[in-house]
């Protein structure tokens, strides 16, 4: 392969400058001799209910995302475009509208909230809706993920299995999700790493209550306007958690 010319270089180093300049310029700025206020009980518990969150999220994201992203890749029907757009459509939503949509659907006077609500089922400003909140700006990168490797799948293993009498779900599960393992796992950690940073959709949905749906986001941006020390030091959290996930995929799940 040729070379490339200087110029990309030269802009590829600047990306790579801007994304590393905030991180640096964080640990740089972080008060580390007061690490040890991470494990006071607001950070503690900001943590604990960011993992629950984000890993919830991304399991509605899995368990949702990747039967959708089959149809899209595979299925052919009138309007796929229309679903499909409206399927990705989270990702360019603004969070804060797509909160005030999860109000509107699910909310004490929502489309469904009242129904809901008659059985005994509150979304709002509770640690499902932040769940929620979290799953429905996550699922779409799965989505992407997933349907990019189904489109790039070689059928020609499903093809044989289906000629020796294999069932549509046999073929499935044996043969098309073991395939697509290295897709579906790469799309959960991204997804889960969306949920993890949620903000907008969350605060507008689920609310700010410690202990429920006070994610480590929710909490850094609080800790900035009275303690701009713990905020970064809460946020070194938070990149910490999203190099961990990265480290542990590189070179099994994820192209080097």
């Amino acid at each position: 392969m040729r070379d490339l010319p200087g110029a990309v270089k030269v802009l590829a180093a600047l990306a790579v400058v801007a994304v590393a300049l905030p991180l640096v310029a964080l640990a740089a700025r972080a008060p580390w001799s007061d690490i040890g206020r991470l494990g006071a009980s607001g950070p503690r518990t900001a943590l604990f209910v960011s993992i629950e969150v984000s890993l919830a999220a991304a399991a509605l994201s899995l368990v949702f995302g990747v039967p959708t992203a089959l149809v899209l890749a595979r299925a052919r029907f009138p309007g796929r475009s229309i679903v499909r757009s409206l399927a990705l459509l989270p990702l360019v939503l603004p969070p804060v509208v797509a909160g005030v949509g999860l109000l509107a659907a699910f909310g004490r006077r929502g489309v469904l909230g009242r129904g809901l609500a008659a059985i005994g089922i509150r979304l709002p400003f509770t640690t499902a809706g932040a769940i929620l909140a979290s799953a429905f700006v996550a699922t779409p990168l799965l989505i992407l993920t997933v349907e990019a490797g189904v489109r790039a799948l070689d059928r020609r293993k499903e093809d044989a299995a289906e000629t020796l009498g294999a069932s549509r779900w046999y073929v499935l599960r044996r043969v098309t999700l073991p395939a697509l393992a290295p897709q579906i796992v790469a799309g959960l950690v991204v997804a889960w790493a969306r949920a993890l940073g949620e903000f907008g959709a969350t605060i507008t949905f689920a609310g700010n209550i410690r202990g429920r749906t006070q994610t480590l986001p929710l909490a850094v941006f609080e800790a900035m306007q009275t303690d701009p020390g713990a905020a970064i030091l809460m946020s070194l959290m938070l990149v910490a958690l999203s190099l961990v996930a990265l480290v542990a995929l590189r070179g099994r799940f994820l192209a080097r």
